[in-house]
C-alpha cells in the first residue's frame, strides 16, 4: 500500500497583519507535530495581507524547512501576489493558482 503524503490545510481568511500574524505562525508550526510533511495555506478568503503576516509566513517556512517539510500557498488575490513580489518572497515560496492545481501537482508526483 503506498504510504500517502500527510497534507495539512491551513485556511486563511479576511485581513492578516500584526494582530493574527503570530497566531497564524504558532499554528502552522503546531503542524509540524501532526507529522505533517506539506503545509498548504490557502489564501482564497484572504481579503488583505501585510508585511507582519508576510514575516510570519517567512518564519514558519524556515521552521518548517529545517523539519523537513515543505510550506506552499495557493489561491493568493492580487494584493498578496503584489506583496510576494515586491519582497521576491514570490521566487521564495511555491505558489499555486488554486487548491485543485497543488493536489493535481501532488497526485501526479505519487
Amino acid at each position: 500500500m503506498n504510504q500517502q503524503v500527510k497534507v495539512k490545510v491551513i485556511k486563511l481568511s479576511g485581513i492578516v497583519n500584526t494582530t493574527n500574524s503570530q497566531e497564524l505562525r504558532q499554528n502552522i508550526t503546531n503542524l509540524l507535530e501532526s507529522g505533517a510533511k506539506t503545509v498548504l495555506v490557502d489564501c482564497q478568503d484572504v481579503t488583505f495581507m501585510d508585511s507582519s503576516a508576510l514575516g510570519a509566513l517567512v518564519l514558519a517556512f524556515k521552521t518548517l524547512r529545517a523539519a523537513d517539510t515543505n510550506l506552499v500557498l495557493c489561491s493568493i488575490n492580487e494584493q498578496v501576489r503584489i506583496l510576494f513580489e515586491l519582497t521576491g518572497m514570490d521566487k521564495v515560496f511555491e505558489i499555486f493558482p488554486t487548491q485543485d492545481d497543488f493536489n493535481e501537482v501532488l497526485l501526479s508526483k505519487n
